[in-house]
């Protein structure tokens, strides 16, 4: 699999591990200081692109690599409002995305568990829900994509409303979510339904990025041979 890397900070230099002791081969990296050369003409030949950049260059990234009829593994979060404008284009270019909010096979399993609970616990309205995010200091968007997709199996499933906290949900229930950042924190998640006799909560600690990273060249092993739009649901 031939790769580019799009964002080379600490999750692309990862990546860029995992897929070298794969046997797959980079042959395009792409940081700020060489942004321009992100290109139709240099993406030729490029199996699968992974962006792990910030919210304010993501969408342009996933968006050049989709014109060329390229397919990118994109795990920035903080841009999901162009989310559908992009899954729609890889379907008009024949290329392919496969976005995910994480890409930790344990938090994953989460979400799974997590839209169960939710479905398991509606009926009984003395429990209130919350989720908790904590990350290292450097991580830009808050709450993260993992909270917010989270809070989006709970919210199909829990019809009472709580409180959200530093977003806005994409519809009228609400959640509250309360965000950290502090230190070198990869990613701790917890969401806890508490009532006035007892609590109940499931958690997910990320030890370090490499969860993350294997996770995303997982996902590019699996999109290198196909098009239009797959998720974490597909892979797993």
């Amino acid at each position: 699999m031939k790769c580019a890397i799009i964002g080379h900070g600490k999750m692309g230099r990862e990546i860029e591990r995992i897929l070298a002791e794969r046997g797959h081969s980079v042959v395009l990296i792409i940081d700020e200081n060489n942004a321009s050369e992100l290109t139709a003409e240099n993406l030729v030949g490029v199996d699968v692109a992974f962006e792990f950049t910030t919210p304010d260059t993501a969408l342009h990234n996933v968006r050049t690599v989709l014109d060329a009829g390229g397919r990118v593994v994109c795990g920035t979060t903080g841009w999901l409002a162009a989310l559908g404008d992009m899954e729609a284009l890889a379907r008009e270019k024949g290329g392919a995305l496969f976005y995910a909010s994480n890409f930790s096979i344990g938090v994953n399993m989460m979400f799974r568990l997590n839209r169960r609970l939710a479905e398991l616990m509606n009926p009984h309205t003395e429990y209130d829900v919350r989720i908790e995010e904590t990350h290292h200091m450097w991580k830009k968007d808050a709450p993260s994509g993992t909270a917010i997709t989270l809070a989006e199996g709970i919210i199909e499933h829990v019809e009472r409303k709580t409180k959200w906290v530093n977003t806005t949900p994409a519809n009228s229930s609400e959640l509250e979510i309360e965000s950290f950042r502090e230190g070198m924190i990869p990613g701790i998640h917890t969401v806890t339904y508490t009532s006035p006799d007892d609590y109940l909560q499931i958690k997910h600690s990320i030890e370090n990025r490499r969860a993350l990273a294997m996770g995303a060249v997982v996902a590019g092993e699996y999109l290198c041979d196909k098009s239009g739009v797959h998720t974490m649901d597909d892979l797993l």
